[in-house]
């Protein structure tokens, strides 16, 4: 299924948060908090797209079950007018395969395979696990390059190679290396999506196709309309936005993880997410107290108290 606001320069569309996954006090997924708050990044925080289930939704402490429960939840949800990515991806081939399989059953428009991890695979192992997978489905990829996380890169002459695959079409850069990216843009028709907050606008600057943004869950819309300033050839005002979000991007950023102060932060907003699975844990007293000061001097509206 095409993704339903992609083009071909941005086939997953441009502005996409990772989405937490909301748990409630027990413990377990909350489905319809999943589809509450897939409705609030799309209708009012202007995203044309989500990934379920990647790292920011907890995605190791979910169960395949739970992972397709969820993607079929948030597809019913907004699946009709953005495009919703299913993480598929793990450090076992044949589970992602799995994963990506039961994605495409349960309607995703496309599929996040992160770098294996843990297993430090070399590049040919690398090229084969992601064409596996690429070649278990009729989604496009977008592929995922996080080394911090995952201990590995994907060296520019791997994404050569992977992008020659005609369902490969994208990828998340959380390496921040805008030369190599730089060299895949002008080499490849990959579509280059920043995976780091801090470097939207300069990846932009080089030809990014948008962003898969975690302070997104509060910013969204703020990042979209620098989006728009910047690709409409108006740099000074999308150079504004991008300062005016620096605290907000450094209280979400900076402090405990995508994860758990994406969480915190939704709270402060009035949309709770509930608790994090372990091994993450709720946000400290003084984490929330710097991030409460972040938001609001990055001009976020906090919440009167009201959880929706």
């Amino acid at each position: 299924m095409a993704a339903p606001t992609g083009t071909s320069d941005a086939p997953f569309g441009r502005m996409l948060t990772a989405m937490v996954t909301p748990f409630t006090d027990g413990g377990a997924v909350d489905y319809e908090g999943a589809q509450r708050l897939a409705t609030y990044l799309v209708d009012e925080q202007r995203n044309d797209g989500l990934v379920v289930s990647g790292t920011t939704g907890e995605s190791p402490t979910t169960s395949d079950d739970e992972k397709e429960r969820l993607l079929r939840a948030v597809v019913e949800a907004v699946g009709d007018r953005a495009a919703v990515v299913a993480g598929a991806g793990s450090n076992d081939t044949h589970h992602s395969v799995g994963l990506a399989r039961a994605a495409e059953r349960a309607g995703a428009h496309g599929l996040l395979l992160v770098t294996p991890y843990y297993s430090k695979p070399p590049q040919e192992g690398l090229y084969r696990h992601f064409t596996a997978v690429a070649d278990a489905t009729g989604l496009p990829v977008m592929l995922y390059d996080i080394p911090g996380r995952s201990g590995v890169p994907i060296q520019t002459a791997t994404l050569v190679r992977l992008a020659r695959h005609e369902r490969i079409v994208a990828v998340k850069d959380a390496k921040a290396d805008l030369f190599a990216g730089s060299q895949i843009m002008a080499g490849t028709d990959l579509a280059f999506y920043s995976g780091d907050d801090m470097l939207n606008l300069p990846w932009l600057s080089v030809g990014a196709a948008g962003c898969v943004s975690v302070v997104g869950h509060v910013v969204g819309a703020e990042i979209a309309a620098m989006i728009g300033l910047y690709r409409s050839g108006d740099v000074s005002g999308a150079l504004a936005v991008h300062r005016r979000l620096l605290p907000v991007i450094s209280g979400i950023m900076t402090q405990a993880g995508g994860a758990i102060m994406a969480k915190a932060a939704l709270t402060l907003v009035g949309r709770s997410a509930g608790p994090a699975r372990l091994p993450l844990v709720e946000a400290t007293e003084e984490q929330v107290a710097r991030l409460r000061e972040d938001l609001i001097a990055g001009g976020v509206k906090l919440s009167d108290g009201v959880v929706s």
